[in-house]
């Protein structure tokens, strides 16, 4: 019986996506986004559809749905909401804040990535470096798929400008430990640049209880609308000249760093998916999803083998497989099938895959709290037939 607080099949009710008979496990890739989060995105473009700074009534339902979507994303983060920074994806919004901060950087910099990166925490900063001739330098991890802080803190110094970071890994589910790691680089002078895409679907983010400098994650990920949203210090945000259009304000200091205008529709949907969120509360998310994701590690096949940490400490329920002796794009095809949506590939998390030893990647299973134990013991049995 469980023993979490979350009542699913009322959870599920919410998400007309749920309906169809797909068991979807496909999270990490984008959740599935409840009616109400639909419903706010249509009814912005039925009632208040209007560019943002008119004298008129839509325009000024427009300039309070911004307030509000940045009021959100402050709570969500734990910031001030003029430290709020919105943009269309991640990576996107990833690529523009590194460009800004590069206008600070001076060749022979240092920039720490690690190994557990998702790319869009990684390439921005390749690409940085080929422009600026800044150096890149990859922290290793353990056989465990755990951050080797050792080998991270040998790798900073006096040039160190950056310790860019995961907070769960998005291919293995291994969860960093986000202070220590955001201490060891303002040990060394540098700056704390966390990707929380991962993990933000599974926990409370609180910024400075994490003490991140910059954090980014992505709406879409936790049931929301494709959206990028970053938190952003607000002395960054003043020191940083943003690359923007000269009419565009630079107030309040988040939106000196947004160029254009802002998908409005999506920020009424992001609003309603932190609303969403809040209406559950993590206690009750995290209990449901240790829960299955101790289901499913309990009842894995012999012949499956898990990379990552072996039960749900240390970890988001995100895991990744290797499948008899079966291509990932092989099993990620006959479970999808018989109705399983997984993923199978890299995921664009090539270092972690390089250092696995997995030139073709592995089968994701994605865990999110609405999925249930049904669902988790029928991919259990599909699994088992290979």
């Amino acid at each position: 019986m469980s023993t979490t607080l979350l009542d699913v099949a009322a959870v599920r009710a919410r998400f007309s996506a749920l309906a169809r008979p797909l068991a979807r496990f496909d999270g990490p890739g984008g959740t599935q986004t409840p009616d109400e989060v639909i419903d706010a995105i249509a009814g912005y473009l039925r009632e208040s559809n209007a560019n943002a700074g008119g004298q008129f009534e839509t325009s000024r339902r427009t300039d309070a749905l911004t307030a509000d979507a940045r009021l959100a994303g402050a709570g969500f983060l734990g910031c001030s909401p003029d430290e709020v920074v919105f943009g269309a994806n991640m990576t996107t919004l990833n690529f523009a804040l590194t460009r800004a901060l590069g206008r600070e950087l001076e060749p022979g910099d240092e920039i720490v990535v690690t190994a557990l990166d998702h790319d869009a925490n990684v390439s921005p900063w390749l690409e940085l470096a080929r422009d600026l001739e800044l150096r890149v330098h990859v922290a290793g991890i353990h056989e465990d798929t755990t951050l080797d802080l050792d080998d991270l803190a040998g790798k900073l110094s006096e040039r160190t400008r950056v310790v860019a970071f995961p907070w769960a890994s998005n291919a293995v589910g291994t969860v960093q430990d986000v202070a220590r790691t955001a201490a060891l680089a303002h040990e060394a002078g540098a700056l704390a640049w966390v990707d929380a895409v991962h993990y933000a679907p599974h926990g409370p983010i609180d910024v400075a209880e994490a003490g991140a400098d910059v954090l980014i994650c992505s709406p879409y990920k936790f049931c929301g609308p494709h959206l990028g949203l970053a938190f952003v210090r607000r002395r960054l945000l003043d020191a940083w000249r943003p690359y923007k259009v000269r009419p565009a304000p630079d107030e309040p200091a988040g939106q000196r760093h947004e160029t254009g205008t802002l998908p409005f529709e999506l920020l009424a949907g992001f609003r309603a998916a932190v609303d969403y969120l809040d209406s559950i509360g993590w206690e009750a998310i995290r209990a449901h999803e240790r829960e299955l994701g101790d289901r499913f590690l309990s009842g894995l096949p012999p012949g499956c083998r898990l990379y990552g940490l072996p039960t749900m400490d240390g970890r988001v329920p995100t895991f990744a497989l290797g499948v008899g002796s079966q291509p990932p794009e092989g099993v990620a095809t006959r479970l999808g099938e018989q109705g399983f949506a997984v993923w199978h590939g890299n995921y664009y998390a090539v270092e972690a895959m390089q250092a696995l030893g997995l030139p073709d990647g592995a089968v994701r299973i994605g865990i999110v709290h609405y999925n249930t134990a049904e669902e988790v013991d029928g991919l259990l049995e599909a699994l088992s037939a290979f």
